[in-house]
């Protein structure tokens, strides 16, 4: 068994379908990665939900103003785990933020104090997720072949900066995490 808590950051229907504004060109990629990962994880797995909120404040106006497709309620389609992770996921956490580094995920990762992270998009919520937990000094590792950016370039550019916060922060690969 690997040790840590498997994250698996929002794997949803909104960013896995072709036709939606948020479509992340390598979602299936990612999502054999994560497949790959689950069973060495058992239990310890919690996937994320990125919601919208009921009514976006602050900066988030102006966010939901370029973006108003996503101001749905939580229970709706584009917010459901695609089809292949729903009936994986015993643990789901919502954030209506980019970061997933929430009380509940700390009390989850906290007992062995590594959190290893999966999912889309590497620019944005894995980036975010990752920088939070390494702040509350908490030992994360991204498994690049299992995570995917908006795009191609941001993936990578993604994985240069989390690769500068060594040793609180790994990049590593399903292969190396697994052996």
């Amino acid at each position: 068994m690997t040790t840590g808590l498997l994250t698996v950051i929002d794997m949803q229907r909104v960013f896995a379908e072709p036709d939606s504004p948020w479509a992340t060109p390598r979602f299936a990629d990612a999502a054999t990665g994560v497949r790959r990962l689950l069973p060495a994880f058992g239990d310890r797995v919690t996937f994320t939900r990125f919601v919208a909120p009921a009514e976006p404040d602050g900066a988030w106006r102006a966010y939901y103003e370029r973006w108003p497709f996503a101001l749905q309620p939580p229970q709706a389609r584009l917010w459901e785990l695609t089809d292949e992770f729903a009936p994986h996921a015993r643990h789901v956490l919502d954030a209506g933020t980019f970061s997933k580094w929430t009380p509940e995920l700390a009390r989850r990762a906290t007992p062995e104090g590594r959190l290893v992270l999966t999912g889309v998009s590497t620019d944005c919520c894995v980036l975010s997720t990752a920088l939070a937990a390494a702040d509350a000094g908490v030992e994360v590792r991204v498994v690049a072949d299992a995570c995917a950016g908006a795009d191609d370039d941001t993936h990578a550019k993604a994985l240069q900066v989390l690769d500068l916060y060594r040793p609180l922060i790994r990049v590593t690969t399903v292969a190396e995490l697994l052996a």
